[in-house]
């Protein structure tokens, strides 16, 4: 029994790293490699399923400012020798022909944004603050900490590569889950208030470090609050209480326009 609890322990220590900005430890006990194979296949799976948007300027913008971002992140990795956080990204911007008022990032840098969302984006800053902020979940690893945790729930803690063998479309479903992806299924599995609340503040000073003004992170959930007058977009239905986050970002300005103003 005490080898079992050591042994378990061990595993556990393992498994655990911190997140960059929030120095947060977490439980990842998926390998990286297994996660991006993951990735590569539920994103092929929605790009096969769902119709890619030929409005070709509002996807050239989607991927003018990912592109940025994610340049200024890697540049950041790099410098507190975090690279390794990366290792084996494609970056991929899609722009999806959708009602929808959604977009994510999958591990592997797989980010699709809905055409639904952008008229509350409004302009690049406001794309950047939600291409900063999915950025951030993928960065964080956020990802393969809710699937490390309904592994544990749904299958008993079984290893992602015998889960693939045996049950494959459960694990696909609880991937696309834990991404964040679940418009096709008919469901959206919330982050915690924890994830989101790590991913406002470090898409905050992601979105500073390539250049876009964060004070428009507050503005966009305005009109976000404003969009769900009628019913919930999907994107405000997976995230705290609009009202909350504002407080919060408006809290960590003045950090996030340090970063804003030493690239600027």
């Amino acid at each position: 029994m005490k080898h079992t609890i050591f042994a378990s322990l061990l595993i556990f220590l393992m498994a655990c790293s911190t997140v960059p900005l929030t120095n947060r430890r977490q439980f990842t006990a998926i390998p990286s490699s297994q996660m991006l194979s993951l990735s590569n296949e539920s994103y092929n799976t929605v790009l096969q399923t769902e119709k890619i948007s030929n409005n070709r300027q509002a996807t050239q913008n989607i991927r003018q400012v990912g592109m940025k971002i994610t340049e200024a992140v890697e540049k950041y990795l790099q410098s507190i020798d975090r690279i390794s956080l990366i290792d084996g990204y494609k970056w991929e911007y899609n722009l999806l022909e959708s009602k929808t008022m959604n977009a994510w990032c999958m591990p592997g840098g797989k980010i699709v944004f809905y055409e639904g969302i952008l008229p509350v984006c409004k302009n690049d800053n406001g794309i950047a603050v939600v291409m900063a902020h999915e950025i951030a979940h993928a960065i964080a690893n956020h990802g393969n900490e809710r699937m490390s945790q309904q592994m544990v729930v749904e299958m008993g803690g079984v290893a992602l590569s015998e889960a693939m063998s045996k049950e494959k479309e459960q694990t696909t479903q609880l991937a696309l889950l834990a991404f964040g992806v679940g418009t096709q299924l008919g469901v959206m599995l919330p982050y915690s208030r924890k994830h989101e609340s790590e991913a406002d503040e470090m898409g905050l000073y992601f979105m500073a470090m390539a250049g876009y003004d964060p004070r428009e992170a507050p503005l966009l959930w305005e009109r976000m609050q404003q969009a769900g007058s009628g019913g919930t977009p999907e994107f405000l239905s997976t995230h705290p209480d609009p009202q909350n986050r504002i407080n919060q970002l408006n809290k960590i300005m003045p950090k996030a326009l340090d970063f804003y103003n030493q690239h600027n």
